[in-house]
C-alpha cells in the first residue's frame, strides 16, 4: 500500500467562550468591532446625563418639591440654587446606574447591540403631567406599573393586538407631538421664549434675545447642527460639553449670576455653571417608590381615568417606540431574518419591559431601547458584547455625575429643541391627503404643545380618529380598543361637567 504524503487538514479553531457566547463570529463580527460600536453607542446617547436631570430634576411634585425632596422655591418664589443643583446630581447619578445596569443585561440576556436609559418623551411626561398631581415617590409607582403592564403583554403576546389598534398616523402624531413638545420645553428652559404681560408667550425679554446665556443657547445649537449636518458622531454630546466649558468660562469673568425676574433678568435660568468639588455619586434616589399611593392620590371618578389614560400612553408611547427601534436597529445591522424580526425578540422585549420597572424603582422614569444604537451598529457591532461595553460606560460614568451640576439648561436645552427637529421624522407616516388620518394625526401633535399637555393631545387624536371613522360609516376599521380609549378619553376631558353634575 502507498503512503500518502497528503497532510491533514488542521481541526478547525473552535471560538473562544467569549465569541460562542455573544455569536461574534457568526454575526460577522470581532472583538474591536464590538468594542469600538458599544463606545460610540455611549457616546451618541450619553446626552441623556444631562437632559434627563434638565427635565427631570429640575421639576416640582404636588407639594412643589424635587426629586431629591427638597423645595424648588423659596417663600418669595424664587429658585433656590443649591436645592436644584442637588436633586440634577443625583438624578444624573441615578440615570447612570440604571442605564448602566440595563444595558448591560441586553448585551447578556438579549445579546443585541442596543442600548437602554431613560426615554425622552416618557420623562417629560412623567415630569409635566404625572407629578403635579402627586408625590414623585407615587408617580414612580406608576412607572413600575406600566413596566410591569408592559411585561406581561410580553409574555403573552398580546403586544402585537395592542400594536394593531392604533393606527400608524396616531402613532406618528404622538411622536411628532411629544418632540414639539419637548423642543418648546427646551426654549423656555434657555429663556428664549418666556411669559409675557401682553401675549401668551414672547421670544426673550421683551421681544429681543439678551444676555450671555441666550448667547450660549444660540452658540450651542448652531455647533449642535453643524456636527449634526456633518455626520459627527457624538454631536449632541459634544454640542453639551462645549457649551457647557463656554459657559464655565464666561460664568467666571463676568459673574452673571442666577436669573431673577425683576434684578437680573438676563441671568441664569436653572443653574449657574460653576466648578463643584467632586464627592461620591448620591443613589439616595434608588428605591423611592410608592406602589400604590398613585391611585389614592388620584381621588375620584374623572381623575382616576385620567391617571388611568395617562399609564395607558406611557404604556403605548414607550412599547411603540421599543418595537421601532428594534427593528430599525436590527436592520441597520442586517440582523432581522425574513419576516423582518431580529433574532431573540422575546428576550430584547422582556429586556426592555424589565428596563421601564427598573427605571421607576431607580427614579430615574422609565428606561426604553435607543434608536441612537444605530450609530453603535454603523461602526460595525453586531452582538450584545457591544451592550456591555455601553453599559460598562455608562457605569464609570457614574462617578462624574457631579460634573453634570455644571451644565446651565442654556448648554443642554439646543438638545432638547433639537430632539424636536428629530422626531419630526414621523410626520411622514401620516398621509396628509386623507383627512381620516391627518385631522387626528394634526389635533395630536398640535394640541400637545399648544395645551402644555401630553394627554390632551393624545386624548384629542384618540377621540377625533374614532368619530371621524364613524361618521364615514367605516366603524368596522377601528378596532374595539380604540372604541375603549376614546370612550375613557371623553370622559377625562368632561370630568369637571361631571363633577360639577353629580355636586
Amino acid at each position: 500500500m502507498a503512503n500518502s504524503s497528503t497532510t491533514p487538514a488542521p481541526p478547525a479553531t473552535r471560538p473562544s467562550g467569549l465569541d460562542a457566547f455573544f455569536e461574534i463570529t457568526k454575526r460577522g463580527s470581532n472583538l474591536a468591532r464590538e468594542v469600538r460600536g458599544g463606545l460610540v453607542t455611549f457616546f451618541t446617547m450619553a446626552y441623556i446625563l444631562a437632559l434627563n436631570p434638565l427635565i427631570i430634576g429640575t421639576a416640582t411634585d404636588v407639594n412643589g418639591l424635587l426629586l431629591s425632596g427638597l423645595p424648588k422655591l423659596d417663600a418669595a418664589g424664587e429658585v433656590i440654587g443649591a436645592n436644584v443643583a442637588t436633586s440634577i446630581a443625583m438624578v444624573a447619578a441615578a440615570t447612570a446606574l440604571i442605564a448602566g445596569l440595563m444595558t448591560i443585561l441586553m448585551g447578556v440576556y438579549g445579546k443585541f447591540p442596543i442600548g437602554l436609559a431613560t426615554g425622552l418623551g416618557l420623562n417629560a411626561v412623567l415630569a409635566y403631567v404625572l407629578a403635579p398631581q402627586m408625590t414623585w415617590a407615587q408617580a414612580m409607582g406608576l412607572v413600575v406599573w406600566e413596566g410591569v403592564i408592559i411585561t406581561i403583554l410580553v409574555l403573552t403576546g398580546f403586544r402585537q393586538a395592542v400594536f394593531r389598534a392604533v393606527p400608524r398616523s396616531l402613532r406618528a402624531g404622538i411622536s411628532v407631538g411629544i418632540g414639539l413638545f419637548i423642543a418648546f420645553i427646551g426654549l423656555v428652559d434657555a429663556g428664549v421664549v418666556r411669559k409675557a404681560s401682553g401675549t401668551p408667550v414672547e421670544l426673550g425679554i421683551g421681544g429681543s434675545l439678551q444676555g450671555w446665556p441666550i448667547g450660549i443657547f444660540l452658540i450651542t445649537l448652531g455647533l449642535l447642527v453643524l456636527l449634526f449636518v456633518r455626520h459627527v458622531k457624538g454631536a449632541m454630546l459634544i454640542a453639551i460639553l462645549s457649551g457647557t466649558v463656554l459657559s464655565v468660562i464666561v460664568e467666571a469673568v463676568a459673574h452673571i449670576g442666577a436669573h431673577d425676574a425683576t434684578d437680573n433678568p438676563t441671568g441664569w435660568m436653572l443653574n449657574v455653571p460653576q466648578f463643584t468639588a467632586f464627592t461620591m455619586p448620591d443613589l439616595g434616589l434608588i428605591g423611592r417608590v410608592d406602589l400604590f399611593g398613585g391611585f389614592a392620590a388620584a381621588g375620584g371618578l374623572g381623575a382616576g381615568l385620567g391617571l388611568v389614560l395617562i399609564v395607558f400612553s406611557l404604556l403605548l408611547a414607550d412599547f411603540f417606540d421599543t418595537m421601532g427601534t428594534v427593528v430599525a436597529v436590527g436592520a441597520e445591522g442586517d440582523l432581522l431574518d425574513e419576516s423582518g424580526n431580529p433574532p431573540r425578540t422575546q428576550q430584547i422585549l422582556l429586556v426592555d419591559s424589565i428596563a421601564a420597572m427598573a427605571g421607576g424603582v431607580g427614579s430615574v422614569s422609565s428606561n426604553t431601547s435607543y434608536i441612537e444604537s444605530a450609530a453603535g451598529v454603523g461602526e460595525g457591532a453586531r452582538t450584545g458584547l457591544a451592550s456591555v461595553v455601553t453599559g460598562a460606560a455608562f457605569l464609570l460614568s457614574l462617578f462624574l455625575a457631579p460634573l453634570v451640576n455644571m451644565v446651565p439648561s442654556e448648554a443642554a436645552a439646543p438638545a432638547l429643541f433639537f430632539v424636536g427637529f428629530l422626531m419630526m421624522s414621523q410626520v411622514t407616516h401620516v398621509d396628509w391627503d386623507d383627512p381620516e388620518e391627518g385631522i387626528p394625526a394634526f389635533l395630536t401633535l398640535a394640541l400637545m404643545p399648544f395645551t402644555y399637555s401630553i394627554t390632551a393631545g393624545i386624548g384629542a387624536g384618540f377621540i377625533s380618529y374614532t368619530l371621524i371613522k364613524l361618521v364615514r360609516g367605516k366603524a368596522r376599521a377601528v378596532h374595539p380598543l380604540m372604541y375603549l380609549v376614546a370612550g375613557l378619553f371623553v370622559i377625562y376631558f368632561a370630568q369637571g361637567a361631571i363633577m360639577g353634575l353629580l355636586g
